[in-house]
């Protein structure tokens, strides 16, 4: 990932130190323990303000650029998460997407020059000190080869596979340690998140692999003049130097700038989404890390993708899933997204799927001509509870990408056009699928799937008519049952249970501290240890009782909401 050059005279705490294996994990498990412990000191005292968090966030993001390009790229990663974070972390955390420091010119010659085992001068005519961009693993230079073309150098900062091996073992070890002593963090599949992304990372420092990428990617778009891919020049390149074709081109979210050279934000939005469509459902090969740094427009309105070193694959059984879910959402049947959510591991059967099915109902008919609009979610207020409090939505470590992916993109396709809807964006690939000829399994169920789908705009059927139609197949298949509950008396048990749980604690508090005082002050002061564990363990209860009375009160806000 580029980004811009940022000048930073300071060295950061990872450039400075050679960390052993335990000075680096002392500092992972500092770092991760302090903010926990800020996380739960807010939750203690209910000091949950848009200022705080913004607070722990901007400490965040500090701490991650100390630790270095890992834990950077930990950041980058989270900042797509909107899933987990509030949006104070998510603003500070896209900070780390153009805030990394470049690393000296000296030292960026160094390393070229011993990989490909000539002098600078040797290798190019001309090399401009000035990085053009750093990025968190490398920065680029432009440079001109002797035979005249221009072209960037990406070098790859020194140390970087030492410092890999050591974040490898420091996190794999707090994992372990979450797991073990903080149950919710069970639920969140971070093993096979962790064991994912440090497979993609040590990808992105084999500059040989990214040339590959490369040069697959630009055979997959092979008869497609408007996607531009630079040219991998082999011979000026090893696992840490990648030379590449230079294709300036102006950054895709930069819509006055595209307006200016007379181009369609609106077409290259649609240019854009068709070609995501067609990396993730027809080649199953896709670029992971779509930023605006990563994605230019020329001058003559063709997209440029650069920085193949995060890519992902698609296995073929995911692949078709993701295929039938997109037509599905495209023709708005909301019960069978559910069941490829379900089956792709994204939903978790819960006991109650009520409130999901509302709210994906509620989505689909809503927001797939239009983009998504927040407030709209207040109209869905007791579905939004109910779901909270149930959590079914989950990301598979094999999603990982794929969700960042969808994100960044959405991001950048808002600015481009505030009022894209994907029905509209994805007509064109949906177009070119119904032409195709059903070469193999994978583009003839494309096609399938494409035609289909046109036959069902072009015959819809009544709503009656597709929910007599649904509710036959779910009847056949045994899957329809009567469900009988009562939310009111469901809140009112919680509520009830919560309260008791408060009742005992402040009887604990209470005892325990009126047994150390009598043991403090009787027998002579004989029983001073004895007192001493009575007022610790009565600390530790009031500690619960707070901790459960701030449940119960945010137990009751959650049903005054639902309520109203």
């Amino acid at each position: 990932m580029l980004t811009t050059v940022v000048p930073n005279p300071k060295p950061l705490r990872w450039q400075r130190v050679k960390s052993s294996p335990l000075a680096r994990q002392r500092e992972v498990f500092t770092t991760a323990f302090t903010f926990l412990f800020f996380i739960w000191w807010d939750n203690l005292w209910q000091n949950s303000s848009s200022a705080t968090r913004k607070r722990r966030a901007n400490w965040l993001v500090s701490n991650l650029l100390e630790l270095g390009p890992t834990f950077i790229k930990v950041g980058q990663s989270l900042s797509t998460r909107v899933d987990l974070l509030p949006p104070e972390y998510i603003e500070a955390l896209s900070a780390l997407q153009d805030n990394v420091p470049a690393f000296g010119v000296t030292e960026a010659i160094t390393i070229v020059e011993t990989e490909l085992g000539k002098s600078i001068h040797t290798i190019y005519r001309d090399f401009d000190r000035t990085p053009l961009a750093a990025a968190s693993l490398g920065q680029v230079h432009k440079a001109r080869l002797h035979t005249g073309e221009d072209v960037v150098v990406k070098v790859q900062r020194p140390g970087l596979k030492k410092l890999f091996d050591l974040d490898l073992h420091a996190i794999g070890k707090l994992l372990k340690v979450f797991r073990r002593y903080f149950a919710w963090t069970r639920k969140y599949q971070l093993e096979g998140i962790y064991s994912e992304f440090f497979t993609v990372l040590y990808q992105e420092i084999d500059y040989t692999q990214e040339g590959k990428n490369a040069d697959r990617f630009r055979q997959n778009f092979k008869g497609y003049p408007r996607i531009v891919v630079p040219r991998v020049y082999w011979e000026y390149s090893t696992t840490q130097v990648l030379t590449m074709e230079y294709v300036p081109g102006i950054k895709v979210d930069d819509r006055q700038a595209l307006e200016a050279c007379g181009l369609n934000p609106k077409e290259i939005n649609q240019l854009g989404i068709c070609a995501y469509l067609k990396q993730l459902l027809q080649d199953g090969f896709f670029h992971a890390d779509p930023h605006p740094g990563n994605l230019a427009v020329s001058q003559d309105g063709n997209l440029i993708f650069y920085d193949y070193g995060m890519m992902a694959e698609v296995q073929s059984m995911d692949k078709d899933q993701m295929v039938k879910t997109f037509f599905a959402v495209l023709r708005k049947d909301s019960n069978e997204v559910i069941d490829m959510l379900t089956s792709m591991g994204l939903l978790e059967a819960v006991p109650d799927m009520s409130p999901v099915k509302r709210m994906m109902k509620f989505v689909l008919d809503r927001f797939t001509e239009r983009p998504v609009d927040i407030k709209a979610f207040e109209q869905m207020k007791s579905e939004l509870v109910s779901m909270f409090e149930q959590q079914p939505f989950r990301l598979p470590a094999k999603m990982t990408y794929i969700l960042k992916s969808l994100t960044t993109l959405d991001g950048i396709a808002r600015i481009l056009d505030p009022e894209y809807n994907l029905t509209a964006a994805a007509q064109p690939f949906v177009r070119s699928l119904t032409l195709a000829k059903g070469q193999g399994n994978m583009l003839g169920e494309l096609a399938r799937q494409a035609r289909d789908f046109i036959t069902y705009k072009l015959n819809q059927p009544s709503a009656t008519e597709v929910f007599l139609r649904k509710l036959e197949d779910r009847l056949d298949r045994g899957e329809l049952m009567i469900q009988v509950r009562s939310t009111e008396s469901d809140r009112t048990l919680k509520r009830i249970h919560l309260a008791v749980k408060s009742l005992i604690y402040a009887c604990l508090t209470g005892f325990t501290l009126l047994s150390g005082a009598v043991l403090l002050v009787g027998a002579g002061g004989g029983y001073v240890s004895w007192a001493i564990a009575a007022f610790m363990l009565s600390g530790l209860s009031l500690i619960g009782l707070l901790r459960s009375l701030i449940q119960l009160s945010i137990r009751e806000k959650l049903d005054r909401i639902a309520e109203r």
